[in-house]
This record gives structure tokens, C-alpha cells and sequence, in this order.
């Protein structure tokens, strides 16, 4: 049963690391990688060299840390709130309804927001308007877009990260509350006192695994969403990447982006690990 994955997993990941070598040449299609020219480490420097390099790497950060916070308090808060509701129609009905936006395509979503944001047509904008205010270019203000990213990305994700966290929550020992409830403890004391410390350990596990995601601010999204209009706060590695090597054709510098953001990236959830065993001493593997 597990040859299919197994296979799919060998041809899709592991047999295009062969082509991370294209990183340290002037790779040119006619050539190949075999006949390409050697560069070292030419495509780095030009990496750091060229002009919208910090700018992108800067938005890919600001994004994903901003999406990280803003998801990791909406996910926590809901898994709260839903846990204090004790009747299991409404509880299972609110889980439902917040779960759906996870199982949709951006593809779909991004046609739907872009409709929504509409300055003229859309929806949001004409309620504005109603209540005597100005219309607001969402998709097309550098401000706004970075706020529409993360408030939409927020919406469609905390329904179904809060899983990890309620699940957690039921694990709680019941004996821990009724210990604080015979101290008087109300349900915000509870909560402080027992429900989070108890809880600690999932958090910062989340947090240490999303440490690896965070120079990957969302291709999916920022692609179906972004115009040239907001290249200066909301071009990220990945729609860079996009743009110069697939529509430019400069197959060895886009590459050469990858592979540091890769490397990056598994320096960060490494020290993640490192830092989640030192707070909390919890061990991951």
C-alpha cells in the first residue's frame, strides 16, 4: 500500500534535487546541465546584488511572521471559545461551518476576493460607501494588500489549525479544574491557571514547526491575489522565483533563490527544535 506514495515521493522530491546544480551555473537550456558553464557561487552574489532582492526577501518575511502571529492568536482563541461551549449540536455545527475555507482552492477563493474588493463593484466597497465613506483599493494599495493577505489568509486557516489545539484540550485531566474550582478559581482564572500550562507544550510545538515556514509567505495566495501594483510590499520569494524563471527564463538564478531559502529554512527549524527542548523541554523526534 505504501509503493504508490513511495514512488510519488521518490519522483517528485527526490529526483529534482539534480537539478539544485543549476544554482552554480550559467545553465542554458540548449546545453543542458552536463554542457552548461560553471559559475560557483555567482548566482549568490547576484542573489544579494540585485535590486529587488531585499525588498522581496523583506516582504516574505514581514508577511509570513504577520500571518504566523495573527494565525496562532485566532487559531488559539477559537479552540478556547469553542471548548467552553458545551452543547456538541452548536459546537460541532460552529466546527463545521469554520473548517469549509481550508478545503478551498485560492484559485477559487482569490476569484471570490477579487469580486468581494472590487473599488467600484465590489461588495465591501459599496457598504462603505453606504455608511459615507471612501471606497478603498484593497488589491491595488500596498497597505491595504499586506492587511487583505494576512486578514484573508487568517479567515481561511483558523478553523482548521484550531484541531490540533482542541484535541489538546481534551486531553486536559478534569481532575485539574476541579481542584481550582474548590480553590475558587472562575473560568478565567481556570484558563490562565490550568488550560494554557496544560497546553504549552502543543503550543510551542506549532510554533516551532511553523519556524519552517517562515520564508514561505503563501505562492498560492499572493499569486492569485497580486498585480504589478503591489510588487513593492507584496512580491514574496516564491512569486520572484515565478517570475524569473519561468517568465524570464533565468532558470540558474531562480534556483539559486530556491536553494537558499530551502537552507534557510532548515536552519530555522533546527534552532526551532533546539529552542522548543530548552523552554519546554519537549523533543520533537
Amino acid at each position: 500500500m505504501l509503493v504508490p506514495a513511495i514512488l510519488l515521493t521518490i519522483i517528485f522530491v527526490y529526483m529534482p534535487f539534480g537539478g539544485i546544480v543549476m544554482a552554480f551555473q550559467e545553465y542554458k537550456p540548449y546545453l543542458g546541465i552536463r554542457g552548461s558553464e560553471w559559475v560557483g557561487l555567482d548566482q549568490f552574489r547576484l542573489l544579494f546584488e540585485y535590486p529587488d532582492s531585499v525588498q522581496v526577501i523583506w516582504n516574505t518575511l514581514r508577511i509570513a511572521v504577520l500571518k504566523l502571529i495573527f494565525g496562532m492568536v485566532a487559531t488559539l482563541s477559537f479552540a478556547l471559545l469553542l471548548n467552553e461551549v458545551q452543547k456538541k449540536v452548536i459546537r460541532n455545527s460552529v466546527q463545521s461551518f469554520v473548517f469549509l475555507p481550508h478545503f478551498l482552492s485560492w484559485v477559487v477563493l482569490g476569484g471570490i476576493f477579487i469580486e468581494i474588493l472590487d473599488p467600484e463593484t465590489g461588495l465591501l466597497n459599496q457598504m462603505l460607501i453606504a455608511l459615507g465613506m471612501e471606497a478603498i483599493f484593497f488589491l491595488g494599495d500596498n497597505n491595504w494588500f499586506l492587511v487583505t493577505v494576512v486578514a484573508s489568509d487568517v479567515w481561511k486557516e483558523f478553523g482548521y489549525g484550531s484541531i490540533i489545539f482542541l484535541a489538546a484540550l481534551a486531553g486536559i485531566n478534569p481532575a485539574l479544574y476541579e481542584a481550582a474550582q474548590l480553590d475558587g478559581a472562575g473560568r478565567w482564572k481556570q484558563t490562565l491557571h490550568v488550560t494554557i500550562p496544560s497546553i504549552l507544550p502543543t503550543i510551542t510545538v506549532v510554533l516551532t514547526l511553523s519556524l519552517s515556514q517562515v520564508l514561505n509567505a503563501g505562492f498560492d495566495q499572493i499569486f492569485n491575489l497580486y498585480n504589478p501594483l503591489v510588487y513593492e510590499k507584496g512580491d514574496i520569494i516564491d512569486t520572484f522565483v515565478y517570475r524569473i524563471g519561468l517568465i524570464d527564463g533565468n532558470y540558474s538564478f531562480s534556483t539559486a533563490i530556491g536553494l537558499f531559502k530551502s537552507v534557510v529554512s532548515l536552519v530555522l527549524i533546527v534552532v526551532g527544535y533546539r529552542i522548543a527542548y530548552k523552554v519546554a523541554g519537549h523533543r520533537i523526534f
